[in-house]
C-alpha cells in the first residue's frame, strides 16, 4: 500500500507544474528564457550564414546582390561548356551576340545594366623597364586610371602577358581585348587605354548616349581616314591608344580581320609595304595595330565605317606636346571659377564627384577645359627609346605634371593638395565656406 502511494505521488509530480510559491518555479521559467534566449540568437545568425551538415549549398542571390558577393551559376549550359570555344584570336567566333544574351538571360543580375557597364584594360610588357624611371612612371600611370575607375564605378584589368606568343608590343592589345569579351560577357563596353596615357579631367564622364549607334569609338579624324587623295592619308588620322570597342560579333570579326595585318600572319612584311605605299609619313616599315585600323576603315569602309565613331569633342586622346606648359594654367582659371561659384569647391565625399562634375559643366563654357586624357605617344617610358625630336628629361617632366595634376583633383577630396605641379609635397586644403 505504501509503495503504491509513493509510486503514484510520482507520477504525479511529473505530471504537474511547480507550484508558483515555490523556488522550483522561478527555475522552471528561468530555462524557459534562456532556451528562447538561445534560440533567438540562433535565429537571427541564422539569416546570415545557413548551416547545412552536408554539402554546401551556394543561396541564389537577390536582385539587389552586388558584384562583390557569391553569385550563383545556373546549371544550363551557355558557351562556356563548348568544348570547341577558342579564346585565340586566331580562331574566328560566330554567334557572339546570340551567346551572350543567352548568358544575360540566364544572369539577369547583370543584364539590367549592361548598357553602361565598362571595362578598362590597361597593361604593360612581362619584363622589367630599361629606363630606370620606368617602372615608377607605369606604376604612376597604373595608378592615375584605378583613380579614375574608381570614382566612375569602372572595373580595370591590367595584363604584362604576350596572350599570343607573336603579338608583342603595339599589337598585343587585341588579344587580351578578344579574350576580355568572353570572359565578361556582362561587359557593353571594353575600353583599351596605352600605359602611357593618363586621365587628367578626372570628373569628366564619357557621354556613352552619343555612341548608342556605334560599336567603335576612336580620336581622329574622318577626312583623314576616309580622303581619297593620297595627300591627306596620314598614319595618324586616328590614335589607337585609347579607344572604346562595343562587345558584339561586329567588334570580334573586327578583331579577326585587324589581327591578320600583324606579326602573326605570314604576310606581315607585305602588309609592311602597303601600308608605307600608303601613308607616306610612316616613320617604319613593319605594320603597326593604328595604320592597319585605318587602312581597314578606308578600304572596307561600308563594312566598318557605318558603326565607326570619330571623336573630336574632348579629349578621348590628346597629344601630350600640345598640353606643355599649359595646366598650371588651367589650375589657375578653374581656382577663379570655384571663387566665383563657392558650391563647386564645397567639400564633399568623393563617391560625390560625378555630382560637381555635372555641376561644373553649366560653367565651363567659352572657358579652356582640362584635357580629357593626355597621351605621351613617342616617349615611351618604360625602355626609355623616345622619339629622337623629343628630349628625355622633357617627357619625364611633362608626365609628372600631368600625373601631379590628376592626383591634385584625387587628393583634394581627402583634404590634401600638392604644393606645385613637380613635388610630392602636399599641405592640407584650408576650409572655406
Amino acid at each position: 500500500m505504501q509503495t503504491s502511494q509513493m509510486t503514484m505521488a510520482k507520477q504525479n509530480r511529473a505530471c504537474s507544474l511547480p507550484n508558483p510559491n515555490s523556488v522550483g518555479w522561478f527555475h522552471f521559467f528561468r530555462g524557459i528564457l534562456f532556451i528562447l534566449l538561445l534560440w533567438a540568437l540562433w535565429s537571427s545568425r541564422n539569416q546570415l550564414t545557413l548551416i547545412h551538415l552536408g554539402p554546401t549549398i551556394i543561396q541564389p542571390p537577390n536582385r539587389n546582390t552586388t558584384t562583390s558577393e557569391v553569385l550563383l551559376d545556373p546549371s544550363e549550359k551557355t558557351f562556356y561548356d563548348d568544348p570547341q570555344l577558342s579564346y585565340s584570336i586566331e580562331k574566328p567566333l560566330k554567334n557572339w551576340d546570340e551567346k551572350r544574351s543567352e548568358w544575360l538571360r540566364l544572369h539577369p543580375q547583370f543584364a539590367a545594366v549592361k548598357r553602361d557597364r565598362i571595362l578598362l584594360i590597361t597593361g604593360s610588357q612581362p619584363s622589367p623597364c630599361k629606363n630606370s624611371i620606368g617602372d615608377h612612371l607605369l606604376l604612376r600611370c597604373f595608378k592615375n586610371k584605378v583613380d579614375y575607375c574608381r570614382i566612375h564605378d569602372i572595373e580595370v584589368l591590367y595584363n604584362n602577358l604576350h596572350l599570343h606568343p607573336k603579338m608583342g608590343s603595339y599589337w598585343a592589345k587585341l588579344p587580351v581585348i578578344r579574350s576580355a569579351m568572353l570572359a565578361h560577357p556582362e561587359v557593353e563596353w571594353i575600353w583599351w587605354m596605352d600605359a602611357d596615357a593618363v586621365f587628367t579631367d578626372m570628373e569628366f564622364k564619357l557621354p556613352l548616349e552619343r555612341y548608342k549607334a556605334h560599336n567603335l569609338v576612336v580620336h581622329g579624324w574622318a577626312n583623314m581616314v576616309y580622303d581619297e587623295n593620297s595627300e591627306n592619308k596620314s598614319w595618324t588620322g586616328l590614335n589607337a591608344g585609347s579607344f572604346l570597342i562595343r562587345n558584339c560579333q561586329w567588334s570580334m570579326d573586327l578583331l579577326h580581320v585587324w589581327s591578320k595585318m600583324g606579326p602573326m600572319t605570314l604576310n606581315y612584311e607585305k602588309w609592311g609595304r602597303i601600308l608605307t605605299s600608303i601613308f607616306k609619313d610612316k616613320p617604319f616599315s613593319l605594320p603597326d595595330d593604328q595604320s592597319s585600323l585605318i587602312y581597314l576603315l578606308f578600304r572596307q569602309r561600308r563594312k566598318w565605317g557605318g558603326k565607326t565613331y570619330f571623336e573630336g569633342g574632348y579629349d578621348l586622346e590628346g597629344y601630350w606636346v600640345a598640353m606643355k606648359g599649359r595646366f598650371e594654367g588651367i589650375n589657375v582659371g578653374y581656382d577663379k571659377m570655384e571663387e566665383e561659384v563657392r558650391s563647386l569647391r564645397r567639400r564633399h565625399a568623393e563617391k560625390l564627384t560625378l555630382w560637381y562634375g555635372e555641376l561644373r559643366e553649366g560653367y565651363l563654357r567659352q572657358k579652356e577645359r582640362r584635357p580629357f586624357v593626355t597621351h605621351f605617344t613617342g616617349c615611351q617610358p618604360c625602355s626609355g627609346n623616345h622619339n629622337p625630336s623629343y628630349d628625355g628629361d622633357t617627357c619625364w617632366k611633362e608626365m609628372e605634371r600631368a600625373l601631379n595634376f590628376a592626383d591634385n583633383q584625387v587628393l583634394r577630396n581627402y583634404g590634401f593638395v600638392r604644393k606645385d605641379l613637380l613635388t610630392s609635397s602636399v599641405y592640407e586644403v584650408p576650409f572655406i565656406s
